[in-house]
């Protein structure tokens, strides 16, 4: 849909969103809860409850909405097939991440996240409104696609696929199976945990921690970046930010399994393993 335009980073660094703030082809999204962005957001940002872009099914959450839903909420977002999207939140970029998978999923790649957004925006000085803007709609008929996307009967035919890699960001309890939140814990076979909060640079404001320290992390826990690698947690809000990081670090085939464990951990022909 947006071949004819270039493709921006996934990560941008505030310095390099202030310039972007006037252009006419750049829609900021704000992702902070409604109380934040009353308080305080980045000019010109349109505010979207991240509610909006995760579907329940139960016992499955977190799964993408459906077609004509995300069809209105591009639409009220007045984003098209041009418009660089640019979104941030206020947690290190699980609900940016997430919104930025949403748009990859609807073939839509020109989106970015703020690098540490709101924190990192507001801590280093700057600007910001309470200014609310209006939007106007736009008529994008986006469909789903399969390249940012994967569903548990995929993993389950490519657990021997040794050119598949399995990346679980939830907690370490999480992953051995000390703690679950699904009706079976544990994790999925094969997978390696690093946990979502690891690629947070906590001394830099929430910003993606320096390329070389991800890419040394990522060599240890065993992932190649010319394998395809599927992202998971609970319902994929951690591992949005772990999709962003993969492809911010260069792996190109990257997918984000959106029932996560929400979905596996409550199937009963899912396979498990603990400890």
């Amino acid at each position: 849909m947006c071949a004819q335009a270039s493709v921006p980073p996934i990560v941008l660094d505030p310095a390099d969103v202030q310039p972007l703030l006037t252009e006419a082809n750049v829609r900021i999204v704000d992702l902070c809860s409604t109380e934040t962005y009353a308080k305080h957001h980045v000019p010109g940002a349109v505010h979207l409850d991240y509610a909006e872009i995760v579907r329940q099914a139960p016992p499955a959450s977190g799964l993408i909405p459906h077609e004509a839903t995300l069809r209105q909420i591009v639409g009220r977002l007045g984003i098209n097939a041009d418009t660089h999207v640019i979104c941030y939140d206020e947690e290190g970029g699980g609900h940016a991440g997430r919104l930025v998978w949403t748009l990859h999923a609807c073939g839509h790649p020109r989106a970015s996240v703020i690098d540490g957004g709101i924190i990192s925006w507001a801590n280093e000085g700057y600007p910001l409104t309470q200014d609310v803007i209006a939007v106007a709609p736009t008529d994008y008929p986006v469909t789903i696609t399969g390249d940012s996307l994967i569903e548990a009967d995929d993993i389950i035919a490519r657990l021997d696929d040794e050119t598949l890699d399995l990346l679980d960001a939830r907690s370490v309890q999480e992953f051995t199976g000390e703690v679950a939140y699904s009706a079976r814990p544990g994790r999925i076979p094969g997978a390696r945990h690093v946990e979502w909060t690891d690629a947070m640079d906590q001394s830099r404001n929430l910003r993606l921690k320096p390329r070389d320290a991800l890419l040394a992390l990522l060599r240890e826990r065993g992932f190649d970046p010319a394998h395809e690698v599927a992202v998971y947690c609970q319902t994929h809000h951690r591992s949005s930010l772990s999709y962003v990081m993969l492809k911010h670090l260069g792996f190109e085939r990257v997918r984000g399994y959106h029932g996560a464990w929400s979905d596996w951990g409550n199937r009963t022909d899912t396979p498990v393993e603990t400890g």
